[in-house]
């Protein structure tokens, strides 16, 4: 990438059970850091705190200079991390689905880090919003980056479905889709209906995608196929600059 442009947004994947960098190990799970408007969130933290402190520090990450965490859901591969995490740094607001269970919430809080919980859309910092809680069986919020006219949507597991996640910040929003990233939950899911997802993200006008963690391996052949250009290889090490309507990979 052209060191003379500053990207108005880097994403960093650091944990992910697919590899980029040969030096960044993988794990079951996900999560990464976003560089924005000069704040630090780290979304979600993996499985395994240990990998994720391991992971970071291979990428020159201070820990210090994160200002807040933002977790998707709860399931383990998600939220896995976050302790070790606030054992190094609790000097963050740390952003929650409300149907998160008490006992956890007040682990976060006992760790010294302060709990801010979400339920109905909001933005919790200047152009960074939630989703807020979507879906019925397991509730998860998604990250909403507005930059230069378009958006960015990062998702955890995408259990309440991607499209409905990539509608809901269009409503919201009023805006063009350049990016969607995370976990969009298709393992297992047959050729057809994941046809009709890619169809349904041409139809919302999203320009790139980099499905990654439980997205499954035939899906994410399907999405690199159909996408084309639109591609986006994610995995551990890898960096996300984006830029006005241009998204590029780079180490």
């Amino acid at each position: 990438m052209n060191g003379k442009v500053k990207n108005e947004l880097v994403i960093t994947v650091i944990y992910d059970n697919y590899r980029y960098r040969t030096d960044i190990e993988p794990g079951w799970g996900f999560s990464c850091l976003v560089d924005f408007n000069n704040t630090r969130i780290l979304f979600d933290t993996g499985a395994d705190g240990d990998l994720l402190l391991e992971n970071m520090d291979k990428l020159e990450i201070d820990l210090g200079s994160i200002d807040s965490i933002f977790l998707s859901h709860e399931d383990f591969d998600h939220v896995g991390g976050v302790l070790s995490l606030l054992s190094m740094n609790s000097n963050v607001i740390v952003y929650v689905p409300q149907s998160f269970s008490s006992a956890f919430k007040s682990e976060i809080k006992e760790a010294g880090a302060r709990v801010k919980q979400v339920h109905e859309f909001m933005e919790l910092k200047k152009n960074v919003f939630s989703t807020g809680e979507l879906g019925t069986y397991k509730l998860e919020h998604a990250m909403v980056l507005r930059t230069r006219g378009s958006l960015v949507v990062i998702t955890g597991c995408a259990h309440p479905g991607i499209v409905h996640i990539v509608q809901r910040a269009k409503e919201e929003l009023n805006d063009k889709v350049l990016l969607v990233m995370g976990g969009f939950h298709l393992m297992g899911m047959d050729n057809d209906r994941v046809m009709q997802i890619i169809n349904a993200f041409r139809s919302m006008g999203v320009q790139y995608a980099g499905p990654c963690h439980c997205t499954g391996d035939s899906p994410r052949e399907m999405f690199r196929k159909e996408m084309g250009s639109g591609f986006v290889e994610l995995g551990t090490g890898v960096k996300i600059g984006v830029e006005i309507d241009v998204v590029k990979n780079n180490t």
